[in-house]
Parts: structure tokens; C-alpha cells; sequence
């Protein structure tokens, strides 16, 4: 009895400290879980994973695409947000617009404001996002949160967009006079084409990488170029009152010289008058003509009365 009483002893002894261990265990995997957390993406969004954190190092996992459903991030796991699809930089100086018009000084030394907006697509291939990520996006803090830019998105913009913008204008204006692009069609489509494709080059060298794609880009395949709508150039107030001016006299330059051909057409007329009619009879075609002097027909034989009209008497 005493050695059964013994072996049940021990036996109750394994059996809680087994239950001990069973809970202390599930105890554990509760704290696990409870450090862990789920990220999904909207259709418009591409996260970056990091895994590891405070007792780990600190390594890029995955991207995790668009219209993901929940996925299980480990405890001290980071997901990073970024834009998928197309964005812009609108320097139109509006209310939401990251930028005012930018300057640029022309050829002849007049300086312009030019207003317009950049379209373009983040470039999204993983590889590429996440080098810009860790290049530029966590020194400006530019990733999204609650599925809105952040205004180190907007600080970032301003550099690698707004700056090689800026210098792109200004480079291209250099090339033209201030009237032709103002006032020059022709002139405005070369000057476009120009800023378009200085525009492109800066912004690469700006970045050190084609972070920056066209507004067709999908994630993958050709990477593209931004899009560029930009307003003509707009001189001072001042400027464009004097070309007014001066058109509004060009137009009453040609309008006199208009009527002067016609003063001239008058004379050589009169002049072939006198030769056939000599100056009385040139001076009376001319009253007839202006219905000075009536001519009525008398039969032969007639007595000839002249009545001079109301206006010669």
C-alpha cells in the first residue's frame, strides 16, 4: 500500500507539473500572437514587409501586391505603404497643389511664371521599391499612412520632382525669346518637347535611379516616361499691356495704310478724269456722281432751264 501510495504520489506530481507546462506554453503562444499583427492592401496600394525588430535584425521579407487579403506579420514586423498606380505634381499654384508656378527666365532676360502638372506612376517592380524605399523613402518618411500621403511624401516630391522641374523650365526658356513663347505657337511645341526631354533626364540623375515612371506603368514591363502638361509662359503684367499696345497700333498702322491706298486710288482716278473731261467737266462728273447736280433730259428745240439743288443754291 505504502509503495502505491508512493507511485500515485509522484504519478499526481507529473501529472500537474505536465499541466503547468502545458499552460505555461500556451501562455506563450498567447503573448506570440498577440505581438502579431495583419496588414491588407487596397487596390491602390503596395506595402513593403520588413521583418525582425527589437532582439533581431532588421531584413526586407516581401512586397505584398495590391488587393492582398490579410496576411500575418510576425511580432516587431513593419509594413511600409506606397502608391500604386498614377500620381502627380501639380505646381498650378492651387489650393491642394504641392507647388506654385515656377519661374524661368527666357533667353532675352524676362522672367515668366509657368504653371503645369507632372503625371506619373511610382515605379512599383519590387526589386526597384524597395531600393527606393530605403534611399529615399524612410530619410523623408515619404510612405503612406491610413492610405494618404504623408507630408514627407510631399517633402520628397519637392525635391526630386519639383527641383529637376525647375531646372528643366529655366534651361529650356534659356533657348527662346520671351515673345515667342508667349505669342508663338510654333515656338511654345518646340520649347515643350524641350523641357520635356531635360525633364526626364534630371529627374533620373536627381533620384540616381528611374524611380519615377509613366502613367501607363503597371508594375511591370516598361518602366516609361512622366507626362508633362504645361502652360505657356506668362510675362509680367506689364510686358503683356505693352504687346497689346503695340499690337493695337500695328492694327491701326495697317487700317491707315489701308485708307491711304484708297485716298491714292481716288486721286489717280481723278486725275484720268481731267485728262478726258478737262477740270470743269472732271468737277462736274464728280457733282453728278455725288447727286449735286441733277441732269435732266431736255428735248431738242426746248427752252433750257437750270435749277441747281438745295444744297448749291
Amino acid at each position: 500500500m505504502r509503495d502505491r501510495t508512493r507511485g500515485g504520489s509522484g504519478g499526481r506530481r507529473l501529472l500537474l507539473k505536465g499541466s503547468l507546462l502545458a499552460v505555461g506554453a500556451l501562455v506563450v503562444f498567447g503573448v506570440v500572437l498577440s505581438g502579431c499583427s495583419r496588414v491588407s492592401t487596397q487596390p491602390d496600394e503596395i506595402v513593403l514587409h520588413y521583418a525582425g525588430g527589437t532582439f533581431e535584425a532588421i531584413k526586407f521579407e516581401r512586397c505584398i501586391p495590391p488587393s492582398s487579403g490579410a496576411t500575418l506579420l510576425g511580432p516587431g514586423d513593419t509594413a511600409y505603404s506606397y502608391p500604386f498606380g498614377q500620381r502627380t505634381f501639380d505646381f498650378s499654384g492651387a489650393e491642394d497643389a504641392e507647388s506654385q508656378p515656377l519661374s524661368v527666365v527666357s533667353k532675352d532676360n524676362v522672367e515668366m511664371k509657368v504653371a503645369g502638372v507632372a503625371t506619373f506612376t511610382l515605379n512599383t517592380d519590387c526589386t526597384t521599391l524597395q531600393r527606393f524605399h530605403e534611399k529615399i523613402g524612410l530619410k523623408f518618411r515619404a510612405y503612406f499612412e491610413e492610405g494618404e500621403s504623408s507630408d514627407g511624401w510631399r517633402r520628397m516630391l519637392g525635391i526630386y520632382m519639383r527641383v529637376p522641374l525647375d531646372r528643366a523650365l529655366d534651361a529650356a526658356s534659356q533657348e527662346f525669346e520671351w515673345r515667342g513663347l508667349f505669342n508663338d505657337p510654333k515656338v511654345k511645341q518646340q520649347w515643350e518637347a524641350r523641357v520635356g526631354q531635360l525633364a526626364r533626364e534630371f529627374i533620373k540623375e536627381a533620384a540616381g535611379a528611374g524611380y519615377f515612371c509613366g502613367q501607363n506603368y503597371a508594375g511591370t514591363g516598361e518602366c516609361g516616361d512622366i507626362s508633362l502638361t504645361i502652360q505657356k509662359p506668362e510675362p509680367p503684367d506689364n510686358l503683356v499691356a505693352a504687346l497689346s499696345a503695340e499690337q493695337a497700333a500695328k492694327a491701326e498702322n495697317a487700317a491707315q495704310a489701308q485708307r491711304n491706298a484708297k485716298v491714292r486710288t481716288e486721286i489717280e482716278s481723278i486725275k484720268d478724269l481731267v485728262k478726258v473731261l478737262g477740270p470743269d467737266g472732271a468737277v462736274l462728273w464728280q457733282a453728278i456722281q455725288k447727286g449735286q447736280v441733277t441732269v435732266v433730259p431736255v428735248p431738242q428745240g426746248s427752252d433750257l432751264n437750270l435749277t441747281p439743288s438745295a444744297g448749291n443754291r
